[in-house]
């Protein structure tokens, strides 16, 4: 086993969790055992904090950070909290709504949908489960989450980190060009979204910036840090740590940019990487 400290950065949608929303027990074992053996290891999520489940922060982490670097957090202490501005979110709303297409806003506090958002998302849940016990499990949990979606609020009352939108009409390229200005654009990293949702980050502000946070506030040479993604949202995560994983879910351009690939969540794909780098005992 390396007995050097090393510093880990893992995402959540299709590495942590699998695409049904699950966590393999491998990667709870392998978190819990690399902490144990002295190693540091962080959330790095496109997530707000309100959508890390219990069950997700319950495994144990030394800090996070949330809303693909908008939002950084070690124990009570709030070391980054970037928020958009009124006429950005004005702008998200004008742009939409009279297209029809339903979008959120995260904050650390809550989500903001626009008025059909709930019943969109059900939709496009309904439409990827097939399988009876996968879709009792999302009525647990995730329509739980869809349920808390406030659309009836308004979001310039909090400190809004991001914006997701849900099965546009309009393609990638066309809503880049709309929103140059103010946001870096994305295919959505939740695969049950579809092909046609995407993710819009504050310019600027990714994963990577939200690790140096880290990085200064715990002394940690950025030579000392692994990472492990398997999205659109972790291409800069990913070439900016010391090594950066793919997982094996992951699309080509991820891929790419990492120095090595490991397996998909079920198939252990957290553990066998720790164990390749000596972060737990084989």
């Amino acid at each position: 086993m390396d007995n050097r400290p090393r510093a880990v950065f893992l995402d959540v949608d299709g590495t942590l969790v699998d695409a049904a929303g699950r966590i393999p027990a491998s990667a709870r074992t392998a978190v819990r055992e690399a902490r144990a053996n002295g190693h540091q290891v962080f959330l790095c999520t496109g997530r707000s904090l309100v959508e890390l489940w219990p069950e997700i922060l319950d495994i144990g982490f030394d800090g996070l950070v949330a809303a693909a670097g908008a939002y950084v957090q070690v124990g009570d202490e709030v070391l980054r909290h970037d928020h958009l501005d009124a006429a950005a979110i004005g702008h998200v709303r004008d742009f939409f709504d009279p297209l029809g297409v339903q979008y959120y806003f995260q904050a650390s506090d809550g989500i903001f949908g626009s008025p059909g958002v709930r019943e969109k998302l059900r939709e496009l849940i309904f439409g990827w489960v097939a399988d009876d016990d996968l879709l009792a499990e999302f009525e647990r949990g995730l329509f739980g989450f869809i349920d808390s979606i406030r659309v009836d609020a308004d979001p310039l009352a909090t400190r809004i980190t991001k914006a997701i939108y849900l099965d546009s009409s309009v393609p990638l390229d066309g809503i880049r060009q709309e929103f140059s200005c103010n946001f870096d654009i994305i295919p959505s990293s939740v695969p049950m979204f579809g092909p046609n949702s995407g993710e819009m980050m504050l310019a600027g502000v990714h994963k990577a910036t939200g690790i140096d946070v880290l990085l200064e506030r715990f002394g940690i040479d950025r030579a000392d840090t692994i990472a492990l993604g398997d999205s659109y949202n972790d291409l800069e995560m990913l070439a900016h740590v010391g090594v950066g994983i793919a997982m094996g879910n992951a699309p080509g351009p991820v891929r790419d940019v990492a120095d090595e690939v490991t397996a998909a969540p079920d198939d252990d794909g957290i553990l066998l990487a720790f164990l390749r780098h000596g972060l737990i005992d084989g």
